[in-house]
């Protein structure tokens, strides 16, 4: 090989080395994903109340986080930003296929607007009832005798022929049975009313029951018609303020006196609001959205939480830090229940 061939092949190579080291930096997957803040929705682009959307000048907003998988060169870039965290691929999915966290994060979205509903009618006195359909299965562990029976998002409706009111019944029932004994679970998966028979076992907490992981399966009975379109979002954080929407157009309209208002909060079966991930994050996310207050959970932390952390922080006290550190000028207001929210946007009508 002569001495032109020789350098136009060493060219070559290098430039196919340094494209492929680019393309590593930029494109490669890493066993990670990065937590970032995301942004905001206004609610009455996914929701109407009765054929209607709020129309009412201002707008609630549900925050997000942005979740990517991890490439080099985003990983290096979130390692240096403070708004930001990095997790393990196994702390993002856990035992679940991306398509099975896909689906777990639309169970959650879907028992967070009936529970919503729920209790904004409620709370707006409105004739209301929720019929229990049994729970949601959310995951199957690898001991459990029904792993590749039973699959994310299949609804569990009855154990040995008996029905439950509740979730709490139906865990307090299977929990007396004995480990090894035969049971038979009817389920409904994609429409389709099955059976299955397994046996219980003794669970890694030490009681007695089915392996499998669960949240209510609901729905709601109203002469009020309260409907959603929340393709592509998931997750129960946007509770808060799916109540607050529903509850204003019904009951209170002038409730937001023009303001934007953004928030983040499970809703609970008694109305608390239930803690959320990321508060340090969505407070940002509200800021960037043009909100003045943002709600967020006060719930003080577990000793179990605490004895595992001692730093852990309420989400109110991790978003009130953020926005410190950040600068921000928008107002934290921490939240325990729905109707803490509804009295500060009332008190503060004037104010703001």
């Amino acid at each position: 090989m002569n001495k032109n061939k020789k350098r136009r092949y060493g060219l070559w190579v290098t430039t196919i080395g340094l494209l492929l080291s680019i393309w590593a930096l930029l494109a490669l997957p890493l066993p990670y994903y990065i937590h970032a803040p995301g942004g905001a929705s206004d609610v009455s682009q996914v929701m109407t109340v009765n054929g209607q959307k709020d129309s009412q000048p201002g707008s609630y907003n549900f925050v997000y986080i942005r979740v990517q998988q991890a490439t080099p060169l985003t990983y290096l870039l979130a390692s240096l930003d403070d708004n930001q965290t990095i997790v393990s691929e196994r702390e993002e999915l856990g035992d679940s296929t991306n398509q099975e966290y896909t689906r777990i994060s639309q169970v959650y979205m879907e028992t967070s607007q009936n529970q919503a509903t729920y209790q904004a009618l409620k709370l707006a006195k409105r004739e209301v009832t929720m019929d229990y359909l049994g729970v949601y299965v959310l995951s199957v562990s690898d001991t459990s005798t029904f792993k590749g029976i039973l699959q994310v998002g299949d609804t569990v409706t009855s154990i040995n022929g008996q029905e439950f009111k509740d979730t709490k019944s139906l865990i307090t029932y299977v929990a007396s049975l004995e480990v090894g004994s035969d049971v038979t679970v009817s389920y409904s998966e994609n429409g389709d009313q099955k059976t299955a028979k397994g046996k219980v076992i003794r669970l890694s907490n030490g009681k007695n029951g089915i392996g499998i992981s669960l949240t209510e399966h609901t729905q709601v009975q109203s002469k009020d018609q309260i409907e959603f379109n929340t393709a592509g979002i998931g997750g129960p954080s946007a509770g808060l303020m799916f109540t607050l929407s529903i509850y204003t157009q019904l009951q209170d309209p002038g409730l937001r006196n023009g303001r934007v208002i953004a928030g983040t909060g499970t809703i609970e079966s008694d109305g608390s609001v239930g803690d959320i991930g990321g508060a340090a994050m969505k407070v940002i996310s509200a800021e960037q959205s043009g909100a003045t207050v943002f709600f967020v959970p006060n719930n003080p932390v577990s000793d179990e939480v605490k004895k595992a952390n001692p730093d852990a922080k309420t989400n109110y006290e991790e978003a009130l830090e953020s926005a410190k550190r950040n600068q921000l000028k928008i107002k934290v207001v921490p939240v325990t229940k729905v109707q803490d929210a509804i009295d500060y946007l009332e008190k503060t009508k004037s104010q703001e």
